[in-house]
């Protein structure tokens, strides 16, 4: 099969293009660079630098190449940028869709994976949250996220393309070879973040509130590394290519960590201390998001594999060895 991935050159899309490879898919990445970074694409792959806002560009790779499926990763994805410019966002993220679908149609292919967000539970009545779960966003991060499920939605009833929406928990982790990892500017996660710590690149971890009711007081969160999220990916491909129908499934492991935890995990790690304070909570933050993978277990015939310690030690060989 003949894959096209968009943001292939991203965290999670080329972590994503580098198993796709090795499990025998062809795939050609389309990404524009804003935010990825081209030293990450497989060097037997070929990259498209290409805006999707652009339609008349992103149409000319739809004629160059025959794909079978489409793998979306193509979106901006911080929350507090989306807080502080919506207008980027909706811009980024709506109309790069918005063109792709139409030349996905146009193209008469009708398998699509897309890349959604455990944001779009804003925060949740229950957990560990399952997809039943009311949708209820709070930033317009998730807000272009949930638009585009109801555009998906709307397509494969009226076009006959049916899709996989992927609502990912909090990804990690780095490839285990060593040859790619998570590096963002800024950097807003906080496992990448204690590791720069570590390595003398910040002062200081900041705890945004220590008063929740959870343990320990600091949130929990779904870590899952970035092979166990590309592995569900060829798996929703998989299960569209074997006619499965339209669908949504949450992408975690099913065990909460707080933050915490993941400092004291990296300190065992790495054999030293991590300099962290606490601050004041975040507007937004729920105590706990914790999935309920139970369907993607058992429709999609997925398993999680990397428990934290190896999340974070695979993190680390990454960073590690980064010329900062």
């Amino acid at each position: 099969m003949n894959i096209l991935v968009t943001g292939g050159a991203g965290y999670i899309g080329s972590h994503f293009v580098k198993q796709l490879v090795k499990v025998g898919y062809n795939a050609v990445v389309l990404d524009n660079l804003s935010r990825g970074h081209k030293e990450s694409v497989p060097a037997n792959v070929n990259l498209e630098i290409v805006d999707l806002k652009d339609y008349k560009s992103t149409r000319t790779i739809f004629n160059k190449y025959k794909f079978d499926a489409v793998v979306h990763f193509a979106a901006y994805a911080y929350v507090g940028e989306s807080v502080e410019n919506p207008e980027l966002y909706y811009t980024n993220n709506l109309i790069g869709t918005m063109n792709l679908l139409k030349a996905v149609k146009e193209s008469g292919i009708n398998k699509f994976v897309f890349s959604s967000t455990c944001s779009l539970y804003g925060n949740p009545l229950k957990v560990p949250i399952s997809e039943n779960e009311s949708v209820k966003p709070i930033n317009p991060y998730a807000h272009s996220k949930q638009m585009i499920e109801n555009i998906l939605k709307d397509y494969s009833e009226a076009y006959g393309i049916n899709y996989v929406a992927l609502r990912y928990f909090n990804a990690a982790g780095a490839d285990p070879e060593g040859d790619i990892g998570e590096s963002h500017d800024p950097e807003p996660h906080l496992i990448p973040i204690t590791l720069q710590v570590a390595l003398g690149k910040r002062e200081k971890v900041s705890i945004f509130g220590n008063d929740y009711d959870t343990p320990d007081g600091t949130c929990l969160r779904d870590y899952i590394h970035i092979n166990d999220l590309a592995d569900a990916h060829i798996k929703a491909l998989e299960y569209l290519n074997n006619g499965g129908s339209s669908d949504i499934f949450n992408l975690g492991t099913g065990n909460g960590n707080s933050v915490l935890e993941i400092i004291r995990t990296a300190e065992k790690i790495i054999g030293e201390k991590i300099k962290f304070e606490i601050t004041d909570r975040r507007a937004g933050d729920p105590a706990v998001l914790v999935a309920d993978n139970k369907k993607a277990k058992q429709v999609l015939d997925w398993q999680p594999e990397f428990n934290l310690e190896k999340i974070i030690s695979t993190a680390w060989n990454w960073h590690s060895n980064q010329k900062y």
